[in-house]
C-alpha cells in the first residue's frame, strides 16, 4: 500500500518549470530512491513534500490524507521528517541537545510547566533525554552526547542529523544526499543504518548521487530530468534504462 502519493505535481518559479506533472509513489516500509542529474528537481521535490514550497498544481496525499499546501511543522507532525543536502545543525549546542530539538513535536508541556518545572515537565524532559540517548546509541553516536554538534567529525555530523530528524517518530524519512562528504567505510555503514530505520518500521525516501549505494540500498528508483520523470522501477530496470544512461552521460552526437 502507498504511504506517500504524488499526483501530476507540478512546481514553478516564475517561467522555470522546476517539477513538471510529477506522479510518484512510496510504499509503506520501503527504500525508494530518487535520482537524477544536478538542476533535475529532486531538492524541489523535498521542499514541496516537507511544505517548504506549496506546489503551483497537483496534489499530495500522505497516509491518504492530503498535505499539499500544509505548513512545515504541520506535515512534521504528520509523521514526514527530513534531513537536508547542507548540514543544518546547532553546532554549538550539544549531540544530545541537537536530537531533543527534533522531539519537540512530540512534547506536551505548557509554558507554564517549562517555566515553573512542574513535575509533569521534568518527567518528559528526563522522557525525551532517554530517547534521544537511546537514538543516538542506535545511529553510532553512543559516548559523545555532551560533545558540541561541530566537533564532530563530518561523518558523524550527517548521524547526528538523522538520529535528529527520527526524534520527531516519523513514518516517513526523506535522507538527502545522506552520503555526500563519506568515505567507504562511511558508506557501507549508512546503508546497514537506513536498513535498520527500515526495519523500526520507517519508510525511507532518498536522494543520492553515489549510484553503488542506490544500487544497494534501494528497492525502488524514479529518475528525474529537468523536473520530468524519464524512468521508474527496480535498480536492475534502471540500470539498464538508456533513458537514464543518456541523461547521466550524454547522448551521443
Amino acid at each position: 500500500m502507498a504511504l506517500l502519493e504524488m499526483e501530476a505535481i507540478t512546481q514553478r518559479f516564475g517561467g522555470l518549470v522546476a517539477i513538471d506533472a510529477l506522479t510518484f509513489a512510496a510504499e509503506a516500509g520501503s527504500i525508494t530512491a530518487l535520482i537524477g542529474p544536478n538542476g533535475a528537481g529532486k531538492s524541489t521535490v523535498f521542499n514541496v513534500l516537507t511544505g517548504i514550497y506549496r506546489p503551483t498544481s497537483g496534489t499530495i496525499r500522505f497516509g491518504g490524507d492530503r498535505i499539499d499546501g500544509r505548513d512545515p511543522a504541520t506535515i512534521v507532525a504528520r509523521g514526514i521528517a527530513r534531513t537536508f543536502q547542507n548540514i543544518r545543525l546547532f553546532a554549538q549546542a550539544s549531540v544530545l541537545q541537537n536530537v531533543m530539538t527534533g522531539e519537540h513535536v512530540r512534547m506536551h508541556a505548557s509554558l507554564f510547566d517549562s517555566i515553573v518545572h512542574t513535575p509533569r515537565q521534568r518527567a518528559e524532559e528526563r522522557a525525551v533525554r532517554a530517547r534521544a540517548r537511546e537514538l543516538l546509541a542506535f545511529v553510532g553516536l553512543d559516548g559523545v552526547e555532551e560533545s558540541a554538534a561541530a566537533d564532530l567529525p563530518y561523518g558523524s555530523q550527517r548521524k547526528l542529523e538523522i538520529a535528529r530528524a527520527l526524534a520527531s517518530s516519523p513514518r516517513l524519512l526523506l535522507l538527502d544526499e545522506p552520503a555526500a562528504g563519506m568515505n567507504p567505510t562511511e558508506k557501507n555503514a549508512l546503508v546497514v543504518l537506513i536498513e535498520r530505520v527500515r526495519e523500526r518500521g520507517t519508510t525511507v525516501l532518498l536522494i543520492e548521487h553515489d549510484m553503488g549505494l542506490v544500487m544497494r540500498v534501494a528497492e525502488r528508483i524514479t529518475v528525474l530530468d529537468h523536473g520530468v520523470q524519464i524512468a521508474a522501477g527496480t535498480p536492475a530496470e534502471i540500470r539498464a534504462d538508456q533513458r537514464v544512461i543518456d541523461a547521466y552521460l550524454g547522448k551521443p552526437a
